[in-house]
Parts: C-alpha cells; sequence; structure tokens
C-alpha cells in the first residue's frame, strides 16, 4: 500500500476490524519510511452498479460522489467522517440489495435524504435545497415546516 504522505510503498498494519456490517475490512496502517499511521478499507468488488440520471443519461456508480455530497451537507456540523462513511456505506449496501444492475438517481437522492434526516436535520435541509431545487423562499419554508410538523408528531 502507498503512504498517502511520502509515498513509500512499505507500511505495517497496526489494527484491522470488520466494517459495514462485515461487507469490508478496515485497517490502520503505519508507513515504515515516516511512521505516519492512515486507513484504508478493503471492499468486495462487486458488479459494477449503474445509476440513470434524471435525463436518462447513465454512468457507474460512484461513492464518492455520495461522500462529497454528505460532506458539503454536514460542513460545519458535529458529524464524523465514520458517521458520514457509514451512511454511505449503508446506500451502497441498500442499492446493492435493492437493484440487480441499475438504480434511478431519485433513488439514491430521497435514500441520502431519509438517512441525513436521521442524522442531522440542519444537513438534511442543506441538502434537500440542493437536491429538490428550490426555486424561492416558499418551497423552502414548505420544506423547514414539514420538518417541524414531523418534529411534534
Amino acid at each position: 500500500m502507498k503512504c498517502p504522505f511520502c509515498g513509500h510503498n512499505e507500511d505495517k498494519v497496526i489494527d484491522s476490524r470488520s466494517s459495514e456490517e462485515g461487507r469490508s475490512i478496515r485497517r490502520r496502517r503505519e508507513c515504515l519510511n515516516c511512521q505516519r499511521r492512515f486507513t484504508t478499507y478493503e471492499h468486495i468488488e462487486e458488479a459494477a452498479l449503474m445509476v440513470i440520471k434524471k435525463d436518462g443519461r447513465r454512468e457507474p456508480f460512484d461513492r464518492k460522489k455520495i461522500l462529497n455530497g454528505l460532506t458539503k451537507a454536514c460542513e460545519k456540523r458535529p458529524i464524523s467522517t465514520e458517521q458520514l462513511e457509514a451512511v454511505a456505506d449503508k446506500i451502497e449496501y441498500t442499492l446493492q440489495s435493492k437493484f440487480e444492475k441499475e438504480a434511478p438517481s431519485r433513488e439514491i437522492g430521497e435514500l441520502l435524504m431519509e438517512l441525513l434526516y436521521k442524522l442531522d436535520e440542519v444537513a438534511y435541509v442543506r441538502f434537500a435545497s440542493v437536491y429538490r431545487q428550490f426555486k424561492d423562499i416558499n418551497q423552502f419554508m414548505k420544506e423547514l415546516k414539514g420538518l417541524l410538523d414531523h418534529d411534534k408528531v
């Protein structure tokens, strides 16, 4: 494994743990050159899931896009990288379980919003404002009202 800090090719594994309900292995490694530590994940490589975009285009599912969206929505919120990884894991697992080869982007967005709602309501509203493409303040307020009404129940 190449060190992300110095580029050296030798390291030692300090700790290994099963994660994602046993679907991957998380390894803590230490570079033998610079002694810095980093984390790697081993995942089972499955058949590539294709995402059907709103305009009908198809592109390969990209976990990094999910994490980028989550990171933006959760910016300056008390949410750890591990929590974001867990949400991305849940989305990836759910999609692979539910869809054999292709998943509509709409399903991915709705699932992401559902998981964000449970994780952090501010992050949920941030993501929803971009995902639902609010045109004006009234649409934004309608979403907030729905959020507040749901909390009262």
